[in-house]
């Protein structure tokens, strides 16, 4: 770091040449950032445990609603109506455990009596819900 004189003329004019002093504090930065260690983040997860007597799962029961293309519900291949599919599904998520609902509609039936019937089978709160034959409109969109 030097230090200028003043001019000529007799004034006291002193500039400090910060341009030193700039490169010190980028060099004591970098080595600062360097010798941070680097902070891992971990996630605790709770992984099951390998038990004998969980050695082979209960399949639970599969139960299948079906609407065909005239809007005709179908449960596991019987044709029931709305309080009759409500009573069965009440039924089914009293069970231990819960028998999964295998839905699935014709790709011909009414976005109606679809809605219809997902809208009682949500009223029923049945948790197991999957929608079967999906790969029929895969090229549709």
């Amino acid at each position: 770091m030097s230090i200028s004189g003043g001019q000529e003329d007799g004034q006291p004019m002193m500039d400090l040449n910060t341009t030193p002093l700039i490169d010190v504090m980028l060099v004591l930065l970098i080595m600062f950032i360097i010798t941070i260690p680097i902070q891992t983040h971990a996630v605790k997860v709770d992984l099951p445990q390998n038990s004998p007597q969980n050695a082979t799962p209960i399949e639970p029961e599969k139960n299948k609603l079906y609407i065909d293309g005239e809007g005709r519900v179908f449960w596991n291949s019987v044709q029931i109506d709305d309080v009759t599919l409500r009573q069965y599904l009440d039924a089914s998520i009293q069970r231990d455990p819960e028998p999964e609902l295998h839905f699935q509609p014709d790709p011909q039936a009414r976005y109606d009596v679809v809605d219809r019937v997902l809208a009682i089978v949500k009223r029923a709160n049945v948790t197991k819900l999957g929608f079967v034959g999906n790969e029929q409109y895969r090229n549709d969109f």
